[in-house]
């Protein structure tokens, strides 16, 4: 009779708490914003804060407020750590300038709701369902089982890494500036390139705009630089999986694909690169062998969403730059501090392909199967950024003086994070930069979510399955 009574009171028990994480769940979809519109929301308020503060005259070099066409523009570049400039970065601003411009940095790099999860969880304050909703659409995860988790090991290995990176880079700066330059040069730079940014602050040193070309030989900055990329663009849950890594334990099936997918275009990256500026004496034409070797390196890593280069990506021959837009229109890996339309969007797309081309009527990969809704998925998001990326190309054509091969570079390189440029930012219109801006904001965030965001709430559809007819296809 006491077991029965203590079994209908756990079940009392539970049946309330169901009721109230339904309820819970029933009051965020009543709510005036989606997820994803929470998201643009913060990142467009973070964008306009950055601004504001890149506006005051304490921010400029010269003591001057600059337009705030530009300084919304380094602002959105910077949150959307993409490295596009109108501005060079060390003359331009002064060092509370440079400080905003790295925290945006930073804040883009993470996003905003796992840092907000990181100052909640500092200060002892519970993270509500509605945070882990927030945090899943950020982080873009499955569901909001180990999130908190999962934002911890994030900011860890976020630091760690940063902090290492930092250490190596302001030993070797040290030999051509102060100590205490040197540190400040190095935590910059370090969080530059694991976030995939490509802000640099050698403008001073070597001129504007010259980005790491002092550093083309130098394999401590290159390797580095590199190996920061490649970490910040993997993404964050494969980052765990590979510190957690046990021999015997199967790698998730992300894992897999992200790493095969990563090392197949970081492979195509350097082969181009080599093959088609070995030549060119512009670029690496002129180099000895080894320096050919390291600058196609770190050149054909680039392009996967950062802005560094160490060599002059406008003297380049428009076949390799044509192999960039490419690469950067793929960009770098889910939840990670790159864009592009992903890595695994493109690994879907082709087990698609060829699980078409064998006949079957399953997506498989891995001896595992990939459900249609994420082809779907896949398939969407590859459209929308092809549709952006054509409309804005289209559109800069005509408003700007520039050919059609700088132009496509300029806008894939907005849409995929990468700031990789042939020399034409500076001269854009203001219309230009307002669409170079838009497009920066979409590749950030994702074409999907931002299209979630501006989309009108829909009733649900009813579950109707509608007869099956046939069309034509090829």
């Amino acid at each position: 009779m006491v077991g029965l009574v203590a079994s209908r009171g756990v079940k009392a028990v539970m049946t309330e708490n169901m009721g109230s994480r339904r309820g819970f769940i029933n009051r965020f979809r009543r709510a005036k914003l989606s997820p994803s519109q929470v998201l643009v929301t913060g990142f467009a308020a973070v964008i306009i804060i950055g601004a504001i503060l890149l506006s005051l005259p304490a921010a400029s070099a010269s003591g001057n407020s600059i337009r705030f066409i530009d300084a919304i523009f380094t602002a959105t570049s910077a949150t959307c750590v993409t490295g596009l400039v109108v501005l060079d970065t060390a003359t331009s601003f002064s060092l509370f300038g440079q400080i905003v411009i790295l925290t945006l940095i930073q804040v883009g790099g993470l996003g905003f709701m796992a840092l907000a999860t990181m100052i909640a969880l500092f200060l002892g304050r519970k993270i509500t369902l509605r945070g882990r909703i927030l945090l899943q659409e950020s982080l873009n995860q499955f569901s909001v089982a180990g999130l908190v988790r999962l934002t911890r090991y994030l900011l860890l290995t976020t630091f760690v890494v940063e902090g290492a990176g930092a250490i190596i880079l302001s030993l070797r700066f040290s030999s051509i500036m102060p100590a205490s330059r040197a540190v400040y040069y190095g935590i910059f730079h370090s969080v530059s390139a694991f976030c995939n940014a490509g802000f640099d602050l050698f403008g001073s040193i070597t001129g504007p705009f010259s980005s790491l070309t002092y550093w083309e030989a130098d394999p401590v900055v290159v390797f580095t630089i590199g190996s920061l990329i490649i970490i910040g663009g993997l993404g964050f849950p494969v980052i765990v999986e590979l510190l957690g890594h046990r021999k015997g334990n199967r790698f998730s099936l992300h894992t897999k694909l992200v790493l095969e997918v990563t090392f197949w275009l970081l492979l195509v990256g350097v082969i181009a690169t080599f093959g088609l500026e070995f030549s060119n004496p512009a670029t690496l034409g002129n180099l000895n062998p080894g320096g050919k070797i390291m600058g196609a390196l770190f050149q054909g890593v680039t392009p996967r969403t950062a802005g560094f280069n160490t060599l002059d990506i406008s003297k380049m021959r428009s076949s390799t730059l044509f192999v960039f837009i490419v690469l950067m229109f793929i960009g770098a890996s889910p939840s990670s501090t790159g864009g592009g339309i992903k890595t695994t969007t493109l690994g879907a797309i082709t087990a698609a392909l060829l699980s078409t081309i064998r006949g079957s009527s399953e997506v498989e990969i891995y001896d595992r199967r990939i459900g249609k809704d994420l082809v779907f998925r896949a398939v969407t998001i590859s459209v929308l950024a092809l549709t952006l990326v054509t409309l804005v190309t289209v559109a800069l054509s005509v408003s700007e003086e520039a050919s059609f091969i700088q132009v496509m570079f300029e806008t894939v390189s907005a849409f995929g994070t990468v700031g990789l440029t042939t020399g034409i930012t500076t001269s854009l219109t203001d219309f230009g930069r307002v669409l170079i801006m838009i497009t920066m904001f979409s590749g950030r965030l994702g074409p999907l979510t931002v299209m979630f965001a501006l989309a009108q709430r829909q009733k649900p559809i009813a579950n109707v399955i509608l007869p099956e007819e046939k069309v034509l296809i090829g």
